[in-house]
């Protein structure tokens, strides 16, 4: 697996934790990501600059999911598809990864995470993120 496939997978893992139980320690996390990293600082970084970025353009990211997930509200998706999403958004929308690979990499966590129809699911709904911020001259 390629390594910021492995920061991907974890901050996922981060975020369908904190999703599930929002009363959890955030600090949890950073140690959670320093032990799942190998302590290797770079992916570390790249780990938590994914991981605070979604948390905080958290709430304008559910309002594009919700915008474009035709008959699904953000509570009735699964959660891991919901998180997924909500990572590879913020890539799409506020990072420099190309949108692309943002979303391939979203699909692979997919297919690894998520049930037998996420990958389509993930794949379409971010996809349609794209056009639309690349139709409004943002990408």
């Amino acid at each position: 697996m390629a390594r910021r496939s492995r920061a991907r997978e974890v901050v996922l893992q981060i975020l369908y934790q904190e999703d599930l139980n929002p009363d959890a320690d955030p600090r949890l996390a950073d140690q959670f990501l320093r032990a799942r990293l190998n302590q290797d600082e770079n992916l570390i970084e790249f780990g938590r600059y994914l991981l605070v970025g979604t948390r905080e353009h958290r709430k304008k990211i559910d309002q594009q999911l919700e915008r474009f997930a035709d008959n699904w509200s953000l509570r009735r998706m699964a959660a891991t598809d919901r998180n997924l999403l909500r990572l590879g958004a913020f890539e799409i929308l506020y990072s420099n990864t190309p949108a692309r690979v943002a979303i391939n990499e979203a699909v692979e966590l997919a297919k690894r995470f998520g049930g037998k129809h996420s990958p389509q699911f993930v794949n379409g709904l971010l996809d349609r993120i794209l056009k639309s911020n690349q139709a409004e001259g943002n990408a």
